[in-house]
């Protein structure tokens, strides 16, 4: 051939070793990933649980945050995965300094500090306050169903649990009347052993088959007392919230009525015979996705800033309905920013007279404007038209909010709510693969939401500022 190309040995031995520095862009996330690591991030939590000085040194926590930071930032959170990337991928092997931990270290490390790697959310979003990309004039409140990593076919009703459990005790029993009747033959012959337990047989199968069903018992048994202790409390929760409401009509204070009530209320309650309890996650529950169909999972809320679609605070819960969440998840955001929102929105799931009045209190002590959708009325319930005149003395609540929303400006406002909240969590389902958490337990699936939440944050402060901006935020 008379064509020349450029010069190519595989083979080619290197004389110097190569930098790792030249392996990826200037720009690219992995550089921001670790200066933020090692100049902005306080690992000061995760160092404090480093206090026995003898055994193996264990790998620098530094290095292991970058790994989960990118990783979860990249959709990559399996700890195997991570393991095997830290080979094949360039910014991982960069980040990692060439290091490859076995999946066995990330996983325990995850495990071990998931409190602090969870704190960093709140890092994060310090570091974006910093960055002028929190205002907090408008933010939307909206929860989404984050499967659980549990099948949900491991469940079991209440109503199977009795009769189940039941039936155990009975092979129990049963067993065990056999294995007191093979005691009392202990001297029998070997040709009567030989009937009983067959050819090659064992007498320690016995024994192990108790033990398998003891075991089995047991965890029906913790089921059980799960789901009556949950049915317990939400009965005392409702039967506390209805005296204190009667109370407050009344115009009377009494906390002792009201913690009597509850008490009364959840001697009595019966869980009912469809309630479930998971053997695998017994924190998560079965819940309706935005599909339609019914996984196991956990709620995941969020509040989200409008400017920069910024993540102000996330929870996770284990009750499907977004109700309860919408107090303590604004209170959260609060916290976490140190300034009260002009405008929240949420959707029609938070709609309940307890957030209902809640709203009306907060626009009144902290000047914080709540459109919420009001959903569906009752039959005795009309909606108001747009304001014209004044509003009714005589109107609900639910009707002052629909009213309200209504109006141009509650129109313009309210049409805001998706645009800000729903592509986040587009962009953690994707790009951050967090539609399934990989940690069980209520603590553990908080810990990792938490850990998306900052995750997510970090990228956008990289897509605002890029590398650049460390320097500034580490002073």
């Amino acid at each position: 051939m008379d064509k020349t190309f450029r010069d190519f040995d595989p083979h080619q031995v290197l004389l110097l070793p190569p930098s790792l520095d030249d392996w990826l862009p200037e720009d690219h996330l992995a550089r921001f990933v670790a200066d933020l690591v090692d100049e902005v991030l306080d690992l000061s939590p995760i160092l404090a649980n480093y206090t026995e000085k003898r055994g193996y040194p264990p790998y620098d926590p530094r290095l292991m945050v970058r790994l989960l930071i990118y990783g979860y930032s990249t959709g990559v959170r399996s700890s195997r995965a991570i393991e095997r990337r830290c080979v094949d991928d360039v910014a991982l092997r960069f980040l990692a300094a060439d290091q490859a931990p076995n999946f066995r270290s990330i996983a325990r490390f995850r495990r071990r500090h998931l409190d602090a790697l969870a704190d960093l959310f709140t890092q994060s979003l310090h570091l974006a306050q910093k960055l002028g990309m929190v205002k907090m004039g408008r933010v939307a409140l909206d929860g989404t169903k984050l499967e659980a990593n549990a099948s949900k076919h491991k469940a079991m009703s209440y109503g199977r649990l009795v009769d189940k459990e039941e039936q155990i005790e009975a092979e129990i029993a049963e067993l065990e009347a056999k294995a007191r009747g093979l005691l009392a033959d202990a001297e029998a012959t070997d040709d009567a052993e030989g009937q009983v337990f067959g050819v090659d047989g064992n007498e320690a199968d016995l024994p192990a088959e108790l033990d398998r069903r003891e075991k089995r018992l047991a965890k029906l048994q913790a089921a059980r007392a799960q789901i009556e202790a949950e049915a317990a409390d939400k009965a005392r929760r409702h039967a506390e919230d209805k005296e204190r409401r009667r109370q407050q009509r009344a115009g009377t204070s009494d906390e002792q009525a009201v913690a009597d009530a509850g008490e009364k209320a959840a001697a009595k309650a019966r869980p009912k015979p469809k309630a479930q309890a998971n053997f695998t996650d017994p924190d998560s529950r079965i819940m309706k996705n935005s599909d339609g169909a019914y996984i196991q999972a956990y709620n995941a809320q969020a509040v989200v800033d409008e400017q920069h679609q910024v993540i102000t605070a996330a929870d996770i819960t284990t009750n499907a309905s977004d109700a309860l969440n919408y107090t303590t998840m604004l209170d959260q955001s609060t916290a976490n920013t140190g300034i009260h929102p002009k405008q929240v929105l949420v959707d029609a799931g938070y709609c309940s007279e307890t957030n209902l009045e809640a709203a009306r209190d907060r626009q009144l002590d902290c000047d914080t404007s709540t459109f919420m959708a009001t959903g569906r009325l009752g039959h005795d319930e009309q909606v108001l038209p747009a304001p014209r005149g004044r509003i009714p003395k005589n109107a609900t609540l639910k009707e002052r909010m629909a009213r309200k929303l209504r109006t141009k400006p509650g129109k313009a406002a309210y049409s805001r709510r998706k645009a800000i909240v729903e592509p986040v969590f587009g962009q953690i389902m994707t790009c951050h693969s967090g539609r399934q958490l990989l940690l069980r337990g209520e603590d553990g699936a908080r810990g990792e939401w938490r850990l998306l939440a900052a995750c997510h944050n970090l990228r956008k402060v990289f897509r605002h500022a890029g590398t650049t901006a460390l320097a500034t935020l580490a002073g």
